[in-house]
C-alpha cells in the first residue's frame, strides 16, 4: 500500500522501516523536506527506499495516512493540509497529547475524536499509542502475547489497519477492536499508566493483555 507518515520523530521513523521492510510504498511527511541534516538522519531509510516529502504531497500520496505528529500539533498539522485531501483517506492515529507538565493535553474528548470531528469525511482508526515504538515493530520481542486496541468509525478501515499491524507482527488474536471512536479515550489515557509501569519497572519494552474469563466462569453483575 502506499502509506504517509506525518511525523518525522522516532515514532514515525520506526513505522516507517517496519512498512518498508513489509513492501510497502512509504512516504515521510515533514515541514522541512529538503533539510540536509533531517535527509542524513534518515540516509539508511531512504536507501531502503523511502521519500520525505512535505505534508501536503504525503498525504495526496496516501491510501493510508499515519498521524505520528505531538498529540498537542496535530490537528492544526492536519488543517494545514485541508478537509478535502484527507477526505475517504484511512488516518492511523498513533498521537498522544502531553502538555509541559506531563498531564494529557486532552482531558475530556480524545485526540482521535477531535481529529475525527475535525475530518468527518476521514476515516479515523486509533491504534499503537499503548505501547513503546520498539514494540509496534516487533511484538515477538515480548515474552507472551499481548493485546494491541482499535478504536474507530468505520469497518474497513479497522480491516486496512489490522492489515498493516499484521505486517508488523501482530497476530489478529492480539488485536480488540474496542467500538466507535470514543474508545479513544481509554487507549489515549492509558499514556498515564504506561508511563508510570515504565518508571517501576525500568523498561518501556513491555504491553498488556486482555486475560478473558476462565472456561465454564459466568460474568457476576
Amino acid at each position: 500500500m502506499r502509506i504517509g507518515i506525518l511525523g518525522t520523530g522516532n515514532v514515525g521513523r520506526t513505522l516507517a522501516a517496519g512498512w518498508l521492510r513489509a513492501g510497502h510504498d512509504v512516504v515521510l511527511g515533514s515541514r522541512r523536506p529538503g533539510d540536509e541534516e533531517l535527509l542524513a538522519e534518515l540516509k539508511e531509510l531512504l536507501q531502503a527506499g523511502l521519500r520525505v516529502e512535505d505534508p501536503a504531497r504525503t498525504a495526496a500520496h496516501a491510501e493510508v495516512l499515519v498521524n505520528a505528529t505531538p498529540g498537542t500539533a496535530s490537528v492544526a498539522l492536519l488543517g494545514s493540509i485541508g478537509a478535502p485531501a484527507l477526505a475517504g483517506k484511512v488516518l492511523l492515529d498513533v498521537a498522544v497529547g502531553f502538555l509541559e507538565d506531563e498531564s494529557l493535553s486532552h482531558q475530556v474528548l480524545s485526540l482521535g475524536e477531535e481529529i475525527q470531528q475535525a475530518f468527518p469525511d476521514t476515516r479515523v482508526v486509533k491504534t499503537l499509542c499503548t505501547i513503546d515504538r520498539d514494540v509496534m515493530v516487533a511484538p515477538d520481542s515480548l515474552e507472551g502475547p499481548s493485546t494491541l486496541f482499535l478504536s474507530g468509525e468505520d469497518a474497513e478501515a479497522k480491516r486496512v489497519v489490522s492489515g498493516l499491524l499484521a505486517d508488523l507482527g501482530w497476530p489478529a488474536e492480539s488485536l480488540l477492536d474496542l467500538g466507535g471512536i470514543v474508545t479513544a479515550r481509554g487507549q489515549e489515557h492509558f499514556a498515564l499508566l504506561f508511563v508510570g509501569i515504565a518508571l517501576s519497572t525500568g523498561t518501556f519494552t513491555f504491553n498488556i493483555r486482555f486475560v478473558p474469563p476462565a472456561p465454564g466462569r459466568t460474568d457476576t453483575p
